[in-house]
């Protein structure tokens, strides 16, 4: 009997960028950042007034930022998705903002903010039946939740699963990056020598995995395939991350493992790549660690739809799966002067991607580190 395989048969998102993927993919292969002022809110006693925020939302109104966000991505793609999926939700603040309109307005009721509000709304817009999972591990949420997905399709306990991943740029969320002093006051400029921080950003998605023999009977379209996952914690502060990339390095070896290849099977990494000084070192000292023979040509999309949060692991997957069908490796914006721990790593151009398979991970609060493998 053959291996059971975790592939991808549909994704959609919405960004900084406008909805879709085409013009997030474009926005990111010419080197242009969305990242521009906030104008939801007053940014005067904050560390930064930029962010990537999508246009058209209304703050504080009818329908929290996630929703207005999630509901014309799903309705558009609704007769893609099974009704017997499982569902997860992958959110790290999820609708924050019906808290905060409770807070700041008296308005509204602040339990609704809960994520069991936010499954069932997401639950309603797919039609999908059954209880559902909520996956938020901070900053790697989506990715974890992929892997997870790709586990109970590889156990066979589903052979079809929904991630649905999404956060907004609410003034509690900017306020509290701000507290940590972890926002850059211009824009983010990941792997760059004088990278002073992060900049937030919105989003949403999803992605359909499927066991490939479901795929096939189906006839879908398989855009990918996740072959490798792991998750390790660092246990070394509670948003700081370990120095010597320990956790993020054990992650990475375990998804390598998982996929069955080898470190020198890898044709590039999409990093996480937030422009922090401290995020930016530890991801290339695990690097260092485990490709000792070359450098990996490496990319982060932070410094173009900015710090998404607990959907940034799924929308990278998302770009990632078209870097392989591309076959390009795109900028990573933001990049002016590279580090020189980051040199011939990162880098200010576009690249030929060889072969190979691609490193996809992400590191959160509390020392969680997530590792995908995609080809």
């Amino acid at each position: 009997m053959s291996e059971i395989k975790a592939v991808v048969t549909a994704y959609d998102l919405v960004t900084a960028y406008g909805e879709g993927v085409q013009p997030c993919w474009e926005g990111i292969s010419a080197n242009r950042s969305s990242i521009n002022k906030v104008n939801r809110f007053s940014t005067q006693s904050f560390q930064s007034s930029n962010a990537a925020t999508v246009a058209g939302l209304k703050y504080l109104g009818d329908n929290s930022l996630v929703m207005q966000m999630l509901s014309p991505l799903l309705k558009r793609n609704k007769a893609l998705i099974p009704a017997n999926s499982l569902l997860i939700l992958a959110t790290t603040t999820g609708e924050i903002d019906i808290l905060e309109k409770q807070v700041l307005e008296g308005t509204g009721d602040a339990a609704e903010s809960k994520f069991s509000f936010l499954l069932e709304k997401v639950k309603g817009m797919t039609n999908i039946k059954g209880e559902g999972e909520i996956i938020s591990s901070a900053c790697a949420s989506s990715s974890v939740a992929i892997g997870f997905a790709s586990i109970l399709i590889y156990s066979g306990k589903h052979d079809c699963v929904l991630v649905v991943a999404a956060d907004a740029v609410t003034e509690f969320v900017f306020s509290g990056f701000s507290s940590l002093m972890a926002l850059d006051p211009d824009k983010a400029k990941p792997f760059d020598k004088n990278r002073a921080g992060l900049s937030l950003g919105e989003g949403a998605g999803f992605i359909l995995l499927m066991s490939e023999e479901r795929a096939r009977r189906e006839n879908r379209e398989i855009l990918g395939q996740v072959a490798g996952w792991a998750v390790a914690g660092d246990a070394n502060h509670m948003t700081g991350p370990s120095c010597d990339g320990s956790g993020l390095r054990l992650a990475i070896q375990k998804a390598i493992g998982k996929a069955d290849i080898s470190s020198d099977d890898v044709g590039c990494i999409s990093s996480h790549g937030t422009g922090t000084v401290y995020n930016d070192a530890m991801e290339m000292k695990a690097y260092n660690a485990i490709f000792s023979k070359h450098p990996i040509p490496l990319y982060s999309i932070k410094g173009a739809i900015g710090h998404t949060m607990g959907a940034a692991g799924l929308i990278e997957t998302i770009i990632a799966l078209r870097v392989l069908q591309e076959r390009i490796i795109p900028p990573t914006v933001g990049l002016k002067d590279v580090d020189p721990e980051a040199k011939d790593w990162a880098s200010l151009e576009k690249r030929n991607l060889g072969g190979g398979a691609i490193l996809l991970n992400n590191s959160g609060f509390g020392g969680v580190n997530a590792a995908l493998i995609l080809r």
